[in-house]
């Protein structure tokens, strides 16, 4: 409070008059960050494009902010407008599916966990950080490579070299896939 009450040139009590603890100020902060969600009404191609445009929005808005994760992380907070219209977006995209409402929020939950993850993993790769593993994995490899053969081919086989494609591509393919064939299953039942 005392940071952001220097940053506004406050006093930490004037701050008070608006907020009544830090809590309260990262709730406000978070929702005016999300700000309004996509419009997913306007996407042809039914839930599946919604909803993969609705993750690039929020992988967009976490990388953008990233901040955010911690705010947001392993707490139940009250959630703010724009949080509950988020939520709502995506449930919405999926109600044209027959999965029950468990299902879409279970949904909604494994999309939104998957671009959370990959915001982090993205956050906490640095150069020396990837140079460091490739030195300890090279020595380990080198020195017990019997003991890990399936490592030893992956990293052989280029596993671990970095790549310009888009992190968020590969694993939103994977959940959309299994959700629609959960999607599919509900469809013949």
């Amino acid at each position: 409070m005392q940071r952001v009450a220097e940053m506004l040139d406050v006093t930490t009590m004037a701050l008070y008059r608006y907020v009544p603890g830090k809590p309260d100020l990262i709730d406000l902060m978070v929702d005016t960050v999300l700000s309004d969600p996509p419009d997913l009404d306007s996407i042809p191609g039914g839930w599946r494009t919604r909803l993969e445009a609705w993750a690039r929005a929020c992988w967009d808005v976490y990388r953008a902010h990233p901040w955010i994760l911690t705010a947001t992380g392993l707490r139940r907070q009250a959630m703010g407008p724009h949080q509950v219209a988020w939520l709502d977006t995506v449930l919405a995209a999926l109600e044209p599916t027959r999965l029950s409402a468990r299902q879409r929020h279970d949904a909604a939950i494994l999309v939104v966990s998957l671009v959370r993850n990959l915001t982090q993993e993205t956050l906490d790769t640095t150069e020396e950080g990837n140079e460091e593993w490739d030195r300890l994995t090279t020595h380990q490899l080198t020195a017990h490579a019997d003991r890990f053969p399936a490592l030893t081919r992956a990293v052989t086989e280029g596993a671990f070299i970095p790549t310009d494609d888009d992190p968020l591509a590969f694993g939103l393919t994977c959940v959309l896939d299994g959700i629609q064939g959960l999607v599919e299953r509900a469809d013949r039942a």
